[in-house]
């Protein structure tokens, strides 16, 4: 009698698809907790401890940022502060845009991670979820994005800061014409994406809202000057 055959299940065409996108997925999620830990990293702090200094925290304004680190008197530490500060916006940014497999996902991810990073900042989880307003940091997840966008961006706040030496000033017009700047640049200077300008637009409004009191002592003419040893 011959053989009877075997039953065979036929293979599912859909699991390698389905694979691929939850290897896609947790890729994503990977990349989006790094760029938060990352930006966790409370550069005023650590380089204030390093350097011997009074914790930025603990004195003028409180905020764990390039410009409070300035009042301790150690320009070092203030330079230092900033462009730490920007490098760990800059390189989760520039990173995920490096990394294969993203596909049709790509700007969503890279959406999320520039908040991450940004959000790392803003409420790190090394340091009790109390950070800085972000400033540097969101320029360096600008110039991550788009070099002529974060040029744009530092060189408002540079001229702002320059004729009215207010570093809160600045901060506030940078945040307000970043996303303009990226939304007229958007198909010209570059391809643009609707998720990357609505993450632009998140960094500018929690911005603003980080520098409500600064903005209240500008209208009453009680705001610190840059250099300055006040709040």
């Amino acid at each position: 009698m011959p053989s009877a055959k075997k039953c065979e299940t036929p293979p599912n065409d859909t699991d390698g698809p389905r694979m691929d996108v939850n290897n896609a997925l947790m890729q994503a999620l990977a990349c989006v907790v790094a760029a938060y830990l990352i930006g966790s990293l409370s550069f005023a702090v650590i380089v204030s401890r390093m350097m011997g200094l009074q914790d930025p925290r603990t004195y003028g304004s409180q905020n764990p940022g390039a410009t409070n680190v300035l009042r301790s008197g150690s320009k070092a530490a203030a330079v230092l502060t900033l462009l730490l500060d920007a490098v760990k916006g800059w390189v989760p940014v520039f990173a995920v845009q490096r990394l294969p497999g993203m596909g049709e996902g790509a700007d969503a991810v890279l959406a999320a991670c520039a908040l991450a990073a940004f959000a790392g900042h803003v409420w790190p989880v090394f340091f009790r979820f109390k950070g800085g307003k972000g400033v540097a940091t969101a320029a360096g997840v600008l110039f991550g994005l788009e070099p002529w966008l974060g040029l744009a961006t530092m060189a408002t706040w540079l001229i702002v800061a320059y004729f009215s030496r207010y570093s809160s000033l600045a901060a506030v017009a940078s945040a307000v014409f970043a996303p303009a700047f990226y939304l007229l640049g958007a198909r010209v200077v570059w391809s643009g994406a609707p998720v990357i300008a609505l993450a632009i637009g998140a960094m500018s409004a929690v911005l603003l809202y980080r520098h409500k009191d600064n903005i209240a002592r500008l209208i009453a003419g009680k705001e610190s000057r840059i250099g300055s040893k006040g709040s």
